[in-house]
């Protein structure tokens, strides 16, 4: 039988459910890694144009899909695609979505798993005994915490117990009911570290750093990481934010709530370089792109600060909060292609999917060990995980996604028909004065950039 669609109860549970995909840890770690890396100012101008020219006009094409067609990716593209050019093929794209959301998602739960370990280790007082003796943490974490498979297993399927019950419940019960609450919390915790961070000896310079562009220090690889980064840190090619705009009624405006969600993960971004460069200027700390930073250089830093055990303790929280909303959503975009292309009612289809993201997970963990360099934190960089779940890996966050986004661009601004593109977007919102400007940009700006970083990944560069 077919199941009434849900839907968010206004555009406000939209945006904050749309956010909360996008905001992840992408945001707070990858981001001012890169930004550091290409010596601030002029990559986050360069990222800033990306997000404008690359991100949000792929963004804009998701959730008209989603809300023209009311289905989920498989689904979308089944009847967008019906009568034109490829026909049934382009029900591909969308399989590209959901096979990569699964696949990641069984890597993200094993990471996002890890913030439990240390936000319990940080009531107990146990984290900041061990981070003010940089020799202990190391050790802890690379040989105790990362070598106990039991443990790690369980903050896993902790972590994908959470992500089932949010998704369970539906889109206004459940994935509405926790972005609600959770995005706010994550807003005020981030609020809280950058006054914090305003007292450290760095953040004068930090904020130098990440706002005076010298251009002369971006290379042409700083200006592929740039789109890259404006591409992934969207949550875009995987069908989330098409999934996401199925549930969204016509009354509500898609190009406000675009521009609303992107700058909300910009500015997330933006934050999180502050505080992070702040505590790296105020200590002359060393920086890396390892995920591994974040659990063994980052904690012996912050329990310096005053209170450094509960800033420790904060800073994983607002971490597991952002992995949270990023993990509902790549579980909603699996689960929603049950619901409408099997049939299955939504209990059925969350509690299936979920288990079986989480026995990949487990299987994973155990067969290259979770201290692998993820795709969570280097989407661009090949994987150096082995075997098949690291090939997996390694296919979907460097392939399907991109090729997905590119496909997506592709057939909405060449396929899909000027004419319907310019009914949805005006749905809701009115007449659009800007609308030749996103045609162009997704018909040719777009899809050249995103061109750009497939080529990079066939040439072999490495993200490193």
């Amino acid at each position: 039988m077919t199941q009434p669609r849900g839907q968010w109860s206004g555009r406000l549970g939209f945006i904050l459910a749309a956010a909360g995909s996008a905001i992840g840890l992408g945001n707070l770690w990858k981001f001012p890694y890169m930004a550091y890396e290409n010596q601030g100012g002029a990559f986050v101008l360069i990222y800033i144009v990306a997000v404008l020219a690359v991100g949000i006009p792929i963004m804009m094409a998701e959730i008209l899909l989603g809300r023209r067609y009311q289905k989920s990716p498989v689904g979308a593209f089944l009847r967008a695609g019906a009568d034109k050019v490829g026909g049934k093929l382009w029900a591909g794209v969308g399989f590209l979505g959901v096979t990569a959301g699964f696949v990641i998602l069984s890597y993200y739960s094993v990471v996002a798993g890890w913030t439990i370990h240390y936000i319990l280790m940080a009531i107990a007082g146990k984290l900041g005994e061990l981070a003010r003796q940089p020799e202990l943490l190391q050790n802890h974490f690379v040989n105790e915490f990362l070598q106990n498979s039991r443990l790690q297993i369980t903050y896993h399927l902790v972590f994908m117990a959470l992500t089932t019950a949010a998704v369970y419940f539906g889109v206004k019960r459940g994935i509405e009911r926790v972005a609600r609450y959770l995005m706010p919390i994550l807003f005020g915790i981030l609020f809280f570290l950058l006054i914090y961070s305003a007292t450290t000896p760095g953040f004068g310079r930090a904020i130098g750093f990440l706002f005076q562009a010298n251009f002369a220090a971006v290379d042409r690889y700083g200006f592929l990481e740039a789109m890259g980064q404006a591409f992934f840190s969207l949550s875009l090619g995987m069908g989330a934010m098409l999934t996401y705009g199925s549930y969204m009624n016509r009354s509500g405006s898609i190009p406000k709530s675009t521009l609303q969600i992107s700058a909300l993960d910009t500015l997330i971004g933006l934050v999180a370089c502050v505080i992070m460069f702040s505590i790296i200027f105020s200590f002359d700390m060393e920086i890396q792109k390892s995920s591994s930073i974040l659990f063994t250089t980052l904690p012996t830093v912050l329990v310096q600060l005053p209170g450094g055990n509960w800033v420790n303790g904060l800073f994983y929280l607002l971490i597991a909060f952002a992995a949270l909303t990023s993990t509902i959503s790549l579980l909603e975009v699996v689960s929603s292609f049950a619901i409408d292309e099997l049939k299955w009612s939504r209990r059925r289809a969350t509690l299936t999917m979920g288990s079986s993201i989480a026995v990949f997970g487990i299987l994973n963990a155990l067969s290259n060990g979770a201290s692998a360099p993820l795709s969570t934190f280097n989407p661009l960089g090949r994987s150096s995980t082995a075997g098949v779940f690291g090939t997996l890996d390694f296919l979907a966050a460097n392939w399907f996604l991109p090729v997905g986004g590119l496909l997506i661009a592709l057939f909405v601004g060449w396929f899909l028909g000027r004419r319907d593109a310019r009914e949805e977007l005006e749905a809701g919102h009115g007449v659009m004065t800007g609308f030749g400007v996103w045609r162009f940009l997704i018909r040719f700006v777009a899809p050249i950039a995103v061109a750009a970083i497939i080529v990079s990944v066939i040439l072999g560069y490495e993200y490193q």
